[in-house]
């Protein structure tokens, strides 16, 4: 069915085709027509303009009363099938514990371990969807779900049959990455657990679009990573890297060498990831809110634009470190605490948010054949408040692939 949303009065977001990635000075631009239309046709946007140029007819006619209309957030980085959660470690944060003593002590990753391990399949999806749908009330349809809390062959294959659920489950656009190494899974040896996930890497495959690496100081060095790309390759799993978090781990080198299609995280890179990153395919994606919630400095996003690089800006959501899918917060971050514009952060939880999962050829922009996925606003707001008023209600409907959620 068409429908057709009239009386627009900011539509955000507006991308020629082929437009894939923002980068540089490009970052600014916002893609902005004022008293707009826009008709879809189904589950794609079919043609959009100016209130200048007459409206097409349609089944269904929404009326904005002057409402933003914009695309959807796209989400390229989370950890949402976990079981439970790590209240317990909250306090530990309170009292004064680092992310690295806590992890050392048993928490962290390898207490979600646990707590997976010890949940059902069918309990695992229903607490994993339910973060899935909390996010996409939010504004988000696209998302990429990782594995990594299983940390054995029969756990993380539990967690990607969890995705591909959820996958199937939810009208958002999904994309699946395999984190086996996101830590060493109990009962292994470092040099065991690398063989592991690389035998673990066929059955994945099966499941997943991405491998990815948490290759950071205490977890995974520059040569387990290699070894675990290297096996990836023949299987068509490109790279998404987990990188310089924690110190400067060569993470982004490694992931640039390897084709990578991201490197996130980055709150420790500087000169020396934005020259391995100059000319790449690689999207560099910074992570804010693991940032605001550990007290730990943010990445120079500011710096890799300058340079001419393209930046996205992800949730990471996940129970230890980011525990919130909020996208609108992971955008006012940007603006407040990495000083990004407010056209440079849209652009980040968007169009470039999408390249950084591979979608943004099918979602990520107001471009005609794209998904419909889109957030109307109620009238009155523009983008510089969605991140200046970042408590305020402001979304008054969320479609994704023109489904209204």
């Amino acid at each position: 069915m068409k429908r057709l949303f009239k009386n627009i009065g900011i539509l955000a977001g507006v991308a020629p085709a082929g437009v894939l990635r923002k980068q540089g000075a490009e970052m600014s631009d916002a893609g902005i027509i004022e008293d707009a239309w826009l008709l879809t046709d189904g589950s794609r946007i079919a043609a959009f303009g100016n209130a200048s140029v007459p409206c097409p007819d349609a089944g269904e006619t929404v009326d904005c009363e002057g409402g933003m209309l914009m695309p959807a957030f796209c989400d390229s980085h989370t950890h949402i099938v976990y079981a439970g959660s790590r209240d317990g470690e909250f306090l530990d944060k309170i009292n004064g514990l680092s992310y690295e003593q806590i992890a050392a002590r048993g928490g962290g990753i390898l207490n979600s371990s646990d707590l997976l391990h010890q949940t059902s399949e069918d309990d695992l999806y229903r607490q994993s969807v339910a973060r899935a749908r909390e996010m996409m009330a939010k504004g988000t349809a696209a998302m990429e779900i990782k594995s990594g809390y299983g940390l054995n062959p029969q756990d993380e294959l539990k967690m990607l049959r969890v995705i591909k659920r959820i996958r199937e489950s939810v009208p958002a656009l999904v994309r699946t990455t395999f984190l086996g190494a996101h830590a060493v899974g109990r009962g292994y040896t470092k040099e065991q657990y690398v063989q592991a996930v690389i035998d673990m890497l066929p059955q994945a495959a099966e499941y997943a679009d991405y491998v990815d690496v948490f290759c950071d100081e205490g977890f995974f060095t520059v040569s387990d990573t290699a070894r675990i790309l290297a096996a990836a390759a023949p299987l068509a799993l490109r790279p998404k890297i987990h990188a310089n978090e924690l110190a400067a781990s060569g993470g982004v080198q490694v992931g640039v060498a390897h084709g990578a299609l991201s490197v996130d995280h980055l709150e420790r890179a500087g000169e020396a990831e934005i020259e391995a990153l100059r000319g790449s395919a690689t999207m560099p994606t910074m992570l804010p809110g693991s940032s605001f919630f550990l007290g730990i400095p943010y990445a120079k996003a500011r710096e890799f634009i300058a340079a001419g690089l393209g930046i996205s800006l992800a949730s990471d959501y996940n129970p230890g470190s980011s525990p919130s899918g909020d996208m609108r917060f992971v955008m006012a971050l940007g603006c407040i605490k990495m000083r990004l514009t407010p056209a440079q952060a849209f652009n980040a939880v968007t169009i470039n948010g999408a390249y950084a999962m591979g979608v943004s050829d099918v979602t990520g922009s107001i471009t005609a054949g794209k998904r419909a996925d889109l957030i109307l606003t109620f009238p009155g707001w523009t983008l510089t408040k969605l991140p200046y008023t970042y408590q305020t209600p402001f979304i008054r409907q969320v479609f994704a692939a023109g489904e209204k959620i």
